[in-house]
């Protein structure tokens, strides 16, 4: 006779689930032991962190990059519970763990462990590894199953271990966030220790999770010099006039009212005006809101701007291109435009490039972006196509000239910042519009690149040039054909009185 089915308990139930899914596993069994005295209250940011770092486990995304404001719950989900949970499946995976001072960084793995000794984890998943006794201290764990944890921070030196999953959670202090030398250590220890510490390159998977501090913090860094990070941004308050970045796994902002906060059952308003005001406005753009440029911009104004849905009927488009001095991973992008007008308004269509390129990448490039432009809009076609006669924009000049019609040399004047300045009437009087986020989904990335332009040598500043190159002869253009204009009405009225 079959010995009788044993039906599942309710706690055998739950463990099961806790092991398919993170927002359970982080509510039913970490919560409890890292903060035993405070009632669980759930959020759809916690959520939306839940859904990625599940992706990250899967091997679906490998590189994950999470801003949001402190305070939040980021380290209890991503440093705490989230290698707790990992191990249920994947007790062999190694970790390699970071934050901006070793104190830190250990604290972070010893929650992680307090979770993993818990009564309530040992009941449920105490089979599938146990922790040794020969390597189990606070900077270092490992268990039976060659699974392990290691310490390290942004301000100590190197480590020889590596790790299958790396994470980072916040590699400068908030004390240091104007400190341009505690900014570039953070990034220089990326770039020299934390970016080659994935002990399989191919398969390997990285984590960084911190407030935005500056323009210039790691985020910044990785966003501008490495390809394929997962940004996951949360910021403090909804603010409809930032694109939301859609993530891979088709996440979005759920909020819908500006001002929304974004877990008001964890800071209320009136805590969150405080917090707001004791900050000051730009590190609440940062820390809070995820944007550490200026709200308003400091020469172009975020207010200023229009964006279009529906073109009109141009009277003419302008290709517009600033030129690099060599292809080097440190030289400026290669910014080429668009831009189409109608009467007083210019109207940034998209498709811009921004890339580094040499002069033969650069050729190519443009050559193809004006028969594509071409071909767009074929009633209109290509006026001019303005290339700054410097760099490698005089090789190209002399090269295209005589292929397509309309190659202008420009030769600027005033310095970069006198340029914007010159064009700065133009947006102040909505007569700039750039494309609606429906249309060009990163158009925020220009905004936010015009945004915190000051005109200062070395900074980001290839498509604000590319556009006050534009805007500025557009507006000279005009007022020449106007004088023109004005001249020849006076000759004929002259010539009708002789006759």
């Amino acid at each position: 006779m079959n010995a009788p089915m044993r039906m599942p308990m309710l706690f055998d139930l739950e463990a099961e689930q806790a092991r398919r899914d993170f927002h359970f596993f982080f509510q039913r069994f970490a919560w409890p032991v890292l903060q035993p005295a405070t009632q669980f209250k759930d959020n759809w940011h916690i959520h939306a962190i839940a859904e990625h770092l599940t992706a990250v486990k899967l091997g679906q995304i490998r590189k994950l990059l999470v801003n949001m404001p402190f305070r939040m719950l980021k380290s209890s989900l991503i440093s705490h519970a989230f290698p707790a949970w990992d191990w249920i499946d994947n007790p062999s995976r190694q970790f390699l763990t970071a934050s901006y001072s070793k104190d830190i960084a250990t604290r972070d793995a010893v929650d992680s462990r307090r979770i993993i000794e818990s009564t309530e984890y040992q009941k449920a998943f105490g089979h599938k590894f146990k922790m040794t006794g020969d390597q189990n201290v606070k900077s270092r764990y490992e268990n039976d199953k060659r699974g392990m944890r290691t310490v390290t921070s942004t301000d100590g030196a190197g480590t020889g271990f590596g790790g299958d999953i790396r994470i980072v959670d916040d590699p400068v202090s908030a004390r240091e966030a104007d400190s341009p030398a505690a900014l570039a250590a953070s990034v220089e220890w990326w770039k020299g220790t934390m970016a080659t510490r994935a002990n399989d390159p191919t398969t390997g998977a990285a984590i960084v999770v911190h407030q935005r501090m500056n323009s210039n913090d790691l985020t910044g860094y990785l966003l501008a010099e490495e390809a394929g990070w997962e940004h996951l941004v949360l910021p403090f308050r909804y603010d409809p006039k930032f694109v939301q970045k859609q993530t891979s796994l088709g996440f979005v902002d759920p909020r819908k009212t500006e001002g929304e906060l974004i877990h008001p059952e964890r800071v209320g308003e009136a805590a969150a005006q405080d917090l707001e005001k004791t900050l000051g406005a730009y590190h609440k753009n940062a820390q809070l809101q995820q944007n550490p440029n200026p709200r308003s911009g400091i020469i172009f104004k975020r207010d200023d701007w229009k964006f279009w849905k529906e073109l009109p009927q141009l009277d003419e488009i302008v290709v517009s291109v600033d030129c690099t001095f060599k292809n080097l991973q440190t030289s400026d992008h290669v910014a080429i435009q668009a831009w189409g007008n109608k009467g007083a308004n210019d109207y940034l269509l998209p498709g811009r490039i921004k890339e580094r390129m040499g002069f033969g990448a650069t050729v190519t490039a443009l050559r193809n972006f004006v028969a594509a432009v071409t071909a767009k809009y074929p009633n209109v076609g290509v006026t001019a196509v303005l290339v700054e006669d410097k760099a490698n924009g005089s090789a190209v000049i002399e090269t295209l000239t005589d292929e397509i019609s309309g190659v202008l040399p420009i030769n600027p004047e005033g310095g970069k910042a006198a340029r914007a300045f010159a064009m700065q009437p133009s947006s102040e009087a909505g007569n700039v519009w750039l494309p609606d986020s429906s249309v060009e989904p990163n158009i925020e990335d220009f905004v936010s690149t015009c945004s915190k332009f000051t005109g200062a040598e070395g900074g980001d500043d290839d498509e604000v040039d590319s556009m006050t190159q534009y805007c500025n002869w557009r507006r000279m253009r005009s007022k020449t054909m106007g004088l023109v204009e004005y001249m020849k009405q006076q000759q004929e009225e002259r010539e009708r009185q002789a006759a």
